[in-house]
């Protein structure tokens, strides 16, 4: 016969096991969603606002910024993103950029507009060597003590290359290990970390808590080719619950290749997150 005290003991332990139990077994659902702008590169160049209005219409609430031939921001100023983001409900979290002679412009403009990070999406440097990347580690670290002083945090977002072996070392190993986890954050693009054979999670595991910022994509099975997600062959819920060993704060869904048009890639992605 069960007591009020078994009872009293079963529910309070079901109650603590709940509270013990990971955020993604709780089965909490995906919220602020983020988008890398480069996946509308060409409607952003031809009606920046207009496209930003259809990503929110969306349910999209973070963004990513990409250089691109009108300049960081599509041809709008600071001013512009502010109002239009403000008036939307979107926030402009990041943005990719180069660490070039319009460096110090480029993180006045972040911080005019409020941005959190200012990401370095390519190498400054060419040279796949170790030598190379120790140079490229300190390149990232001035850089990042210039845009602290902004309010503004570095990160650098990986491609594939950064992959490949010197002298038995990863070259992406290199500049992790050569720069202050403090100052220089790295943008995790999943999808080309498992394109070149890698786990994601070991990284998180080698290195926990230095990627703040994620490219969540999907890739072709066989090819370096984006696709949407539940598509290819990356486990976006299983990236999804190991997002706090990672330190993630915000992921931007990125897509450049497209079954359909990218408007209709992005709510495809965004409704597949939606039902996880």
């Amino acid at each position: 016969m069960n007591t009020r005290r078994d009872f009293l003991k079963t529910t309070g332990g079901i109650a603590l096991s709940t509270w013990l139990l990971p955020d993604f077994a709780r089965a909490a659902k995906v919220k602020d969603v983020g988008i890398q702008l480069y996946t509308m590169r060409d409607a952003m160049l031809e009606d920046a606002a207009g496209t930003l209005k259809k990503l929110a219409k969306i349910g999209y609430k973070e963004l990513e910024s990409a250089r691109s031939d009108k300049g960081n921001y599509y041809g709008l100023t600071p001013q512009e993103v502010k109002s239009i983001t403000k008036d939307l409900g979107l926030t402009m979290r990041s943005g990719h950029v180069h660490v070039d002679d319009d460096w110090q412009r480029s993180v006045d403009m972040a911080a005019e507009i409020g941005q959190e990070y200012l990401v370095c999406s390519s190498l400054p440097l060419e040279g796949q060597t170790v030598d190379n990347y120790k140079k490229v580690a300190d390149i990232f670290s001035k850089a990042a003590e210039e845009s602290q002083k902004a309010g503004v945090t570095f990160g650098y977002h990986n491609h594939d290359y950064e992959f490949e072996k010197d002298n038995g070392q990863v070259l992406y190993d290199v500049l992790l290990d050569n720069t202050d986890p403090k100052l220089v954050k790295m943008e995790m693009d999943l999808g080309w970390v498992i394109v070149t054979g890698n786990d994601p999670l070991a990284y998180f595991d080698k290195y926990p808590g230095r990627f703040p910022l994620w490219h969540l994509k999907d890739m072709k099975k066989g090819e370096p080719v984006s696709t949407e997600f539940g598509k290819g062959q990356i486990s976006v819920q299983k990236m999804l619950d190991n997002a706090r060993k990672a330190g993630m704060k915000y992921f931007f869904v990125e897509q450049e290749e497209y079954t359909d048009s990218p408007l209709a890639s992005a709510r495809y992605n965004y409704d597949y997150l939606m039902n996880l």
